[in-house]
Formats: structure tokens, C-alpha cells, sequence
């Protein structure tokens, strides 16, 4: 977060003449809201614009709003009285922008509000709050566009919106319904990433496994050839750009059985994030989740075994309203039948709009708290348990940091920012993007420890993340980022 360094103003401020207009960002909640930032800013940056680094510098702000959950509300109304104060001349986008009669209650003098993915819209209000000054120079853009993720890894979005009606969620409310991107757009966006020195891409949208529905699975072409529009096909595809492909969001339906022989082969990484929410089946009813009569625990008995290396990661709801004793005991047994590898856990928060608000009598604070606690201990065993057998194994892992001597990295068994770490003693050579072989030595409920094992193997492109970066920013976000559990639905 910048510092303080004088009162701020209000007023509105003129850019110089000759100095080149300046946009603060500050961009909140997941990273399909991440990806919409980027998007905003590589269009600011190709007609002329710099990112500010701190709020003093910015002729003006966009702040990129999540709108999901009641703390997410907060902390986005909090982050646009943040920028008023700091600045003064702010540019609402994101899910909060969906009811502007939130954001103008608290804040009536922000310069414009706009909702989820509005480029466009975004762009015309900086231009009308902050004329662009033309510079040739800022035509030349990397062919990837300006990213707020560290270089070595990206977030590759293939939809906007959402099909599903799950109870608790406002998403479609908020984003649309699923709206597919081309399979040649997203694969020729995934090489230009590639090609820039990206060694990871995580595939991010509201319902991944129901990529390409709305399009009716359109053939597109690509390096030649024809692919549908389509969850398996997109693997494929992504599969052969010798990077690592991380799955986010996918639902268990029986069509995702075929990406496991990928993973077996080492196409894309054996890993999926599958938010299965719940494990008794009268919850996920009232929930109304896809998939929700699936036997998921013979599906993910059948995947491991084809794919013995799988990670599965999760995220669940604990005091849904109407949750008894025996639906949460169904849960802790699903849990441990399940025995996932990474879970995140999140009590229930009634949503503005959402219709869980009236399927049951809610369950009271203080019993949320309890089953969070003993849903969390019982996670952080089995996670504790799987990560011991790790021991002594030895791994591909690729750094994000290097600090003090050591570094954090992650393997395939981790995504950044969700999951936990590889911690590397000492580093050596290595830096933030390269490669690195090490032999696990230890472990907790999280994380791993590991040493090295081979001289580290920086790839051509690696580089070090942008001073002053935020904990997802090399390109000047204000502040660091929010997320919403129960955005991930």
C-alpha cells in the first residue's frame, strides 16, 4: 500500500502539458476481475497512458471492485474511500459497480461506475475525466499486453458469466450468463503468452468444464488445425505449448474424465480445482449445484487411480442456512473419504439478492464458527498427512521469490497465492522464474520444505517481478487484492 505522504485533494487536478497522463489502479477480488484489470490497463497503456505507482502520482484512479459477499462489499467501499481520500478523482469498474446506489450512499463524488468486464466503458471515462497526450512511443506494446501477475506465470480467462443458478451465488446477476471465448482466440492469446517467457498458465472463468456450451462447441482453427470450442479440446491445445496448464474451477462432470489421460502424460499439470462446496447430498440440493447428484467420490477414486500424481483442490461452505448436526457429520465424512489435497473453507454469508437467503433458517454465528474450526482441523490433518508422504521425493518446482537467501517456490501441486509453498533454504543461484529440481526434507499442515537437488535452470525469458510490485502486481497496483470464497462457485 503507498504511503501517506500528503493531505490529499479532492479537487480535480490538471495533468502538465507535456508530461504523459498517469492511472492509478487498484484492483480487487478474484482473478477473473484480475484478468479484467489487465485487460483495461494494456488498452490505457496502447493509447498513451503510464500506470501510477502510488496515488499521489495518478491524475486519476480506477478502482476495480469486488461485489460478492458482504466483507467483500467493505472492503471495496473501504478501498474507493481509500482512493477519495489519497486522490480524489476516482473511476469505479468491477461487481460492485453492478448497484451504483451503494457505492454513490458512501461515496457520491467518484467521477464514473461501471460494472464487471466494461472495458470500453472504463476507458471512455478515463478519457473524458483525463484526455489521452499521444505518444508514438506507447504503440509499442508487448504482443501479451500488460499483466499484473508476476512475469513468469498468467491467468488465462476463456469465459465470462455463468450458467448456473447455485443458490447462494449472484454471479450471473452480476457477470451475465457464459459467454465463451473463440478456442483460436484464447490458444493464439495462450502462445503470445508463451512466447513472452509465461511458464504457467492458469485457466480461470466462472465454470470452466462448461467452456464453449453457449457457442455450441464452434470449431475454430489453430496452427493449422481444427479444434471445437470446448473443455477438452482447449487441453489439448494448451497441452502443446511445452508450459505448465493449471485447470481453476472446473465441476465434476463426467465429460472432465478425459482431461485425466492428459495429466497421466504430463500435458497439463495433474492438478484441478473443483469447488464442491459440500458433501451431504441434501445440502447440495438446497444449494442447487451442478453435478450435485455425481458420485464424486468414486469419480475422484477413478481419477486418482489413472493419474496417480493428481492434486485436488477445494473449497467449501460451512453453515449454509438449514445445516444440522448430521448434514455438517456428512460433510467431516465426505472430507475424509475424499481426503483432497488442499481445501479452503468459508462460513455462510448472506448475499444481497441471493436466494439461500430464504431457503432455511440460517444457522446462528457462534455454530458457524465451531464447524469452521472443526472442519479446519480436519482439513489441516489430512493435508498434513498427504504432504508427509512427500517426503524425500524429489520435484520440478519454479520459483516466485527470492529473499534473504532463500526462496519460496511451488510445485505442480500448488497454485500461487491459494495454495501453499515450497520453501527453499537456501537458494543459491536461483531467481523468482526459474526452474529448480529439489529433494523434499520436511513439512507441515501446508507447506514443504526442500533443498536443492540440481543447479538451478533459469529458462530463456525468466526474469525478476517489477520493483514496488503489490503481492499480484508488476505493473503498479495500488493495493493488494481481495478474494470472495464464495465467489468460487
Amino acid at each position: 500500500m503507498p504511503a501517506r505522504r500528503n493531505k490529499p485533494s479532492s479537487a480535480p487536478t490538471r495533468t502538465p502539458a507535456k508530461r504523459v497522463p498517469r492511472v492509478g489502479f487498484v484492483s480487487l477480488g478474484c482473478p477473473k476481475a484480475l484478468v479484467d484489470s489487465e485487460r483495461i490497463i494494456t488498452q490505457l497503456r496502447a493509447q498513451g497512458y503510464e500506470v501510477a505507482p502510488t496515488y499521489q502520482a495518478a491524475d486519476v484512479v480506477v478502482v476495480n471492485t469486488c461485489g460478492f459477499i458482504d466483507s467483500a462489499v467493505d472492503e471495496s467501499l473501504d478501498a474507493i474511500g481509500e482512493a477519495m481520500e489519497e486522490n480524489g478523482r476516482v473511476i469505479v469498474t468491477g461487481c460492485l459497480g453492478k448497484r451504483p446506489q451503494r457505492i454513490r450512499e458512501r461515496h457520491p463524488r467518484v467521477l464514473k461506475i461501471t460494472g464487471p468486464a466494461a472495458y470500453e466503458e472504463v476507458v471512455s471515462a478515463v478519457h473524458e475525466h483525463l484526455p489521452p497526450r499521444h505518444d508514438p512511443r506507447f504503440d509499442l506494446l508487448p504482443a501479451q499486453g500488460i499483466r499484473l501477475t508476476p512475469r513468469h506465470y498468467a491467468y488465462l480467462k476463456i469465459s465470462e458469466g455463468c450458467n448456473n443458478k447455485c443458490s447462494f451465488c449472484i454471479i450471473p446477476a452480476l457477470r451475465g450468463r457464459l459467454d465463451s471465448r473463440p478456442i483460436g482466440e484464447v490458444l493464439r492469446e495462450a502462445e503470445r503468452l508463451a512466447a513472452a517467457g509465461v511458464k504457467e498458465l492458469l485457466v480461470i472463468s466462472q465454470d470452466t468444464s462448461a467452456y464453449g456450451a453457449d457457442l455450441r462447441y464452434a470449431a475454430g482453427e489453430w496452427r493449422g488445425g481444427r479444434l471445437e470450442t470446448r473443455f477438452i479440446d482447449l487441453a489439448r491445445g494448451l497441452g502443446e505449448l511445452g508450459v505448465w496448464v493449471r485447470l481453476h474451477y472446473v465441476y465434476p462432470y463426467p465429460h472432465v474424465d478425459a482431461v485425466i489421460p492428459l495429466m497421466a502424460q504430463g500435458r497439463v499439470l495433474p492438478y484441478l480445482d473443483i469447488p464442491f462446496q459440500h458433501g451431504s447430498p441434501s445440502v447440495l440440493r438446497r444449494m442447487r449445484r451442478p453435478a450435485h447428484a455425481e458420485d464424486t467420490l468414486a469419480r475422484i477414486a477413478a481419477w486418482r487411480r489413472d493419474c496417480p500424481e493428481l492434486t485436488l483442490r477445494s473449497t467449501f461452505i460451512v453453515g449454509f442456512p438449514g445445516e444440522t448436526d448430521a448434514e455438517f457429520a456428512e460433510l467431516l465424512q465426505w472430507l475424509d473419504a475424499a481426503q483432497l489435497d488442499r481445501v479452503g473453507c468459508f462460513k455462510y454469508s448472506p448475499v444481497e439478492g441471493a436466494a439461500a437467503n430464504t431457503v432455511a433458517q440460517h444457522v446462528a454465528p457462534e455454530v458457524q464458527e465451531e464447524r469452521y474450526a472443526r472442519f479446519m482441523e480436519r482439513a489441516a490433518q489430512i493435508s498434513a498427512q498427504r504432504l508427509a508422504a512427500r517426503m524425500g521425493q524429489r520435484i520440478r518446482v519454479l520459483v516466485d521469490e527470492v529473499a534473504d537467501g532463500g526462496a519460496i517456490a511451488r510445485s505442480a501441486a500448488e497454485a500461487p497465492q491459494i495454495d501453499g509453498v515450497v520453501r527453499i533454504p537456501q537458494a543459491g543461484a536461483l531467481r523468482a522464474g526459474d526452474w529448480a529440481e529439489v529433494t523434499i526434507t520436511g513439512s507441515d499442515a501446508y507447506d514443504l520444505t526442500g533443498h536443492l537437488s540440481g543447479a538451478a535452470r533459469p529458462l530463456p525469458g525468466a526474469a525478476r517481478p517489477l520493483p514496488g510490485a503489490a503481492r499480484h502486481s508488476s505493473a503498479g497496483s495500488l493495493r493488494e487484492p481481495a478474494t470472495s470464497g464464495q465467489e468460487k462457485d
